[in-house]
């Protein structure tokens, strides 16, 4: 009785007190799943705490606290890793979802004002980051001060989804796959040497000329990205490879300096073209290849007000030369 005349007299403070409670338990569930999927991917609490600015004891607390709450274990443990279980393999792939949602929501949310904010995560090849992406990142940021971006350049394959990478970019032809894709450019390949070269070792003029020249390849080259992968080399006298490299930008300053004669994309070496450090050669009888696409990819169905304001930098800033200024307009005549 005494407690229905309190509630009588204060009608609103249980459910605001029912509400805060519920707010808070979310609020700690959202910070124990980022939480779990850094630990599920590190495999390491030191690491995750170290990465968080905690101690590792605070990260496994917090797990321990979310199996207890989950009431399963997450991670089998052991002196050398933490190997998810069946029910932290489950959780992991909802978890990833659900982060993913919650900042995109935010995001948008906080963008009805159409002011572009927040951490943008980015992957893409090196060269073509170092080349046509990092060069356009200080005009992006004085548009919009307030936006974050982490960009991760390496040639791996990375997949946005399970790494929660708003935008990749890749170059070449995709896989059909569930990614919503934007074209921002072409390339196509191009044999090029430089003046230097050409007066010291001569011009060839067939492609099976090449046999009896230095060529400068791609370390482990694969997916026609080098030599090796076109026809018409005869492999009982295979051609000189003076460099091997998995450094674009190390072939091609290589082959500016007279070198070798190298096989390199235009968005690469287009500058060069343009300058006279390196000529294009027409070769007879060389394999065709076809122009391949360069593209944004993301996992999102709906692009985020971020990933628009980028997309759309990135295009005002090389789109209008789709195909590397038409390989730098044709290496200006």
């Amino acid at each position: 009785m005494l407690f229905f005349a309190w509630h009588l007299q204060n009608p609103l403070r249980l459910p605001n007190a029912f509400a805060r409670s519920a707010q808070m338990e979310s609020i700690r569930f959202a910070e124990s799943l980022a939480v779990f999927v850094d630990v599920a991917e590190a495999g390491s609490f030191s690491a995750v705490a170290r990465r968080r600015g905690m101690v590792a004891s605070s990260v496994a607390r917090q797990i321990g606290a979310l199996e207890q709450d989950l009431k399963v274990p997450l991670f089998t443990r052991s002196t050398r890793a933490l190997v998810p279980t069946e029910a932290g393999v489950l959780l992991l792939e909802r978890a990833r979802k659900i982060l993913r949602d919650m900042t995109d929501a935010r995001s948008e949310v906080v963008s009805l004002d159409r002011s572009v904010q927040g951490l943008l995560r980015v992957s893409c090849v090196p060269a073509f980051g170092r080349r046509h992406v990092v060069p356009h990142l200080g005009s992006l940021f004085e548009r919009h001060p307030a936006l974050r971006v982490e960009l991760e350049l390496t040639e791996r394959l990375v997949d946005p989804v399970l790494e929660r990478f708003d935008l990749v970019i890749r170059i070449g032809p995709q896989p059909d796959s569930s990614l919503v894709g934007q074209r921002i450019g072409s390339q196509r390949y191009i044999m090029g040497a430089s003046p230097a070269y050409l007066a010291r070792h001569g011009r060839p003029e067939r492609f099976e000329d090449l046999a009896h020249h230095r060529l400068i390849d791609r370390q482990h080259s694969t997916s026609a990205r080098g030599w090796r992968e076109l026809d018409g080399f005869d492999w009982s006298q295979p051609p000189h490879f003076v460099l091997e490299s998995d450094d674009c930008d190390s072939r091609r300053h290589c082959a500016a300096q007279g070198l070798g004669i190298a096989l390199m994309p235009n968005w690469a070496i287009g500058e060069d073209l343009a300058a006279g450090r390196i000529v294009e050669l027409q070769l007879e009888g060389a394999p065709r290849q076809p122009a391949s696409g360069i593209y944004m990819l993301r996992a999102a169905p709906q692009a985020s007000l971020k990933v628009r304001a980028f997309t759309e930098h990135l295009l005002e800033s090389i789109g209008r030369s789709a195909s590397w200024v038409s390989d730098t307009a044709t290496a200006l005549q």
